[in-house]
């Protein structure tokens, strides 16, 4: 009989025990679903502070050699208009140089090709400019046209522009988001006469660059202009908050 009673005793603790463990599990897996998460934004405008301006020429004649001395001779005239607009010769990299064989196809009555007739060579080089005038390097750019009328055939691509110090730029921008998206989850919690607790994770979002006053789209995995001086950056950073 005092054995029954012992086992009905420990058997009446255990399950009230037990009923607490779980009310009180219960309670903080609820607790641990009230939180705030908030987006936060950082943005920015900057003007580009390198860029890189490439171009090529070429030249077609019946034998290779002949066709190397025109380039070679073009290639001088390219690099003393350019040492001439003030450009360092450091800053002026010519490419190697690729050559093609020019071949014309004639065709009979019925269509079917008849013979492949060779022409020439055509040989092509490119020029590349980097530097940090970039106003400068962008009026040469416009000017390039120059080079046509001394007999040049060059062919100018539109200048890239690019930043240097984006390392900086975007840990200034992080920062900025993230103050915004506290302010945010601050904001909520005042409002919903709730205290904001600690922070529980933290995502940063995709790092962007657009055009200023562009209507370029933003890109899922980023966008990096290069096609404008004059940028935006912008960079999103989430935070998960416990509401208290």
């Amino acid at each position: 009989m005092l054995k029954n009673n012992l086992n009905a005793i420990i058997l009446s603790i255990a399950v009230v025990i037990s009923a607490f463990l779980f009310a009180n599990a219960f309670q903080n897996r609820n607790r641990s679903n009230d939180t705030i998460s908030v987006t936060g934004l950082g943005k920015t405008d900057f003007i580009s502070d390198l860029i890189v301006w490439k171009g090529s020429f070429s030249k077609k004649s019946s034998t290779l050699k002949e066709a190397y001395t025109s380039l070679d001779a073009d290639r001088e005239k390219i690099k003393t208009y350019l040492l001439n607009k003030g450009i360092p010769s450091a800053d002026i990299i010519f490419s190697a140089i690729n050559f093609n064989k020019d071949y014309e196809t004639t065709y009979n009555e019925n269509g079917s090709i008849r013979q492949n007739l060779f022409t020439g060579f055509t040989l092509t080089q490119n020029v590349s400019i980097q530097s940090k005038e970039v106003n400068k390097i962008e009026d040469i750019s416009r000017q390039s046209s120059e080079l046509i009328n001394a007999g040049v055939e060059f062919y100018s691509n539109a200048p890239e522009y690019y930043y240097t110090k984006l390392a900086e730029l975007k840990i200034k921008m992080i920062a900025e988001a993230t103050k915004d998206a506290s302010t945010r989850a601050q904001s909520i919690a005042e409002n919903a006469n709730a205290d904001l607790g600690n922070l529980k994770k933290s995502d940063m979002g995709v790092f962007q660059i657009i055009g200023q006053n562009s209507s370029e789209d933003y890109s899922y995995g980023g966008s990096f202009n290069t096609s404008s001086k004059n940028k935006t950056a912008t960079i999103t950073v989430k935070l998960v908050y416990q509401v208290d």
